[in-house]
């Protein structure tokens, strides 16, 4: 990794590997969206006591040296800007109303039901990842009003190997009635307009037939 000259106003773009793929099989890249991220900025470095005064409140971040563009599109705008309605006082929160998922793989479906506090993500809903799909498989019960076919965030080709992703407003999650032991992954929720998430752990246990439950 590189840092740019912050002297100057540069554009450094670099194509990931699924964009060097699609262009060696003579696709067009056909950019109809894009994102931006702060992920080198320290906001902590934004001095309201600084000496010199408030031209000078922001000097260490603007003096903050900027990463080069980079080809992991795992690593790379982690943290993305978005924008909120006007007179937003509170940065929105994505809660799926239950701590963890724990079922047996005969078991019913779950119900999922993300939120947002105070508001937000009703129009395009949200973006659930199931790390590993052995675990059993999520359907859209409720679909949002605009829809949007691609992740919020980028997932590495190691994760949407194994991941189950779909896209709604209203979910269930259906365990595995095919393992033959337990699995233990992760369920992540992303807001498609506010951005932020929520991690949970969702286990799925085996029970043999005769056995108690």
């Amino acid at each position: 990794m590189g840092y740019l000259d912050n002297t100057t106003i540069t554009v450094d773009a670099i194509l990931t590997k699924k964009g060097r793929q699609k262009l060696a099989s003579g696709e067009s890249l056909n950019i109809t969206k894009f994102a931006l991220g702060d992920d080198e900025i320290d906001y902590s470095l934004y001095r309201t006591d600084h000496p010199l005064g408030s031209a000078y409140y922001d000097a260490l971040i603007k003096a903050t040296p900027i990463t080069e563009a980079s080809p992991d599109e795992s690593q790379a705008l982690r943290y993305k800007l978005v924008t909120l309605p006007k007179g937003t006082t509170q940065i929105p929160v994505v809660s799926v109303g239950i701590s963890s998922i724990e079922a047996w793989h005969n078991q019913g479906e779950v119900s999922i039901s993300p939120t947002t506090s105070p508001t937000g993500n009703r129009n395009a809903g949200y973006t659930l990842v199931l790390a590993d799909q052995r675990a059993g498989t999520l359907a859209v019960t409720q679909t949002p009003v605009a829809r949007r076919a691609t992740t919020p965030t980028f997932l590495p080709d190691e994760v949407t190997a194994t991941a189950h992703v779909v896209s709604g407003l209203q979910f269930t999650f259906t365990p595995n009635r095919s393992l033959t032991s337990d699995v233990e992954t992760t369920l992540t929720a992303y807001g498609n307009e506010t951005g932020g998430s929520v991690t949970i752990p969702v286990i799925v246990k085996y029970v043999t037939i005769g056995s108690t439950q």
